[in-house]
C-alpha cells in the first residue's frame, strides 16, 4: 500500500475572450471565432490546473511559479508550464493522484475535444489519461461568460506527498 499524506487543491482561471486569437483549451486548439486574452496562451483549463496542484503541494499559485508579465511566459504554451509544475511536484515529493478539471463556457460545444484534451494535460504530467477529467458546461446565459465575454475553469486536484510536511515560511 501506497503512504504519504493526501493533499487536496482548488484551482479557477478565466479570461476575457478576443479577436483575432485563437482558443486554447486543455492544451487543444479549439475552433472558434475568438480566443482568449492573456500573457501565455491563456488556456483557463491549464491554468486552473497548475493552481490546483501548486495549492496541494503547498507551493503557492501559479504566478508564484510562474510571475505574470515575465517575459519568458510570453505565448508560451500553458502545457509547458503544466509539465514544468509537474516537475516541480516530482521534485517536492509530491504524485498526482487524479486531476478534474471543468471548463464553464457558453460556446463552442466542448464534448468533441474532451479526449484530446485528456491526452494533452496528462501527457504534459507524465500521468495516464485515467487519471484526467474534463467537463464542461455553461451558465445558461448568466453573467459575463452567458454573455460570451469571458471563460473560465475550475479544478480539483489530489497528490500524494511522500514524507513530511513541507513547513510554512509565514
Amino acid at each position: 500500500m501506497e503512504t504519504g499524506q493526501l493533499r487536496i487543491g482548488i484551482g479557477w482561471d478565466s479570461h476575457p475572450l478576443v479577436s483575432e486569437r485563437k482558443l486554447v483549451l486543455g492544451g487543444v486548439d479549439v475552433r472558434h471565432d475568438k480566443g482568449l486574452s492573456g500573457w501565455s496562451d491563456a488556456d483557463a483549463a491549464v491554468h486552473a490546473i497548475i493552481d490546483a496542484l501548486c495549492g496541494a503541494a503547498d507551493l503557492g499559485d501559479i504566478g508564484t511559479l510562474f510571475p505574470p508579465q515575465d517575459p519568458e511566459y510570453k505565448g508560451i504554451s500553458s502545457l509547458v508550464l503544466l509539465g514544468r509544475t509537474g516537475e516541480v511536484l516530482k521534485a517536492e515529493g509530491c504524485r498526482v493522484v487524479n486531476i478534474d478539471v471543468t471548463i464553464i463556457a457558453e460556446s463552442p460545444k466542448l464534448s468533441p475535444f474532451v479526449p484530446e484534451m485528456r491526452k494533452s494535460i496528462s501527457q504534459a504530467l507524465g500521468i495516464d489519461s485515467t487519471q484526467v477529467t474534463v467537463k464542461a458546461t455553461t451558465t445558461n446565459g448568466l453573467g459575463f461568460i452567458g454573455r460570451g465575454e469571458g471563460m473560465a475553469a475550475q479544478a480539483v486536484a489530489l497528490v500524494r506527498k511522500k514524507g513530511t510536511a513541507r513547513r510554512s515560511k509565514d
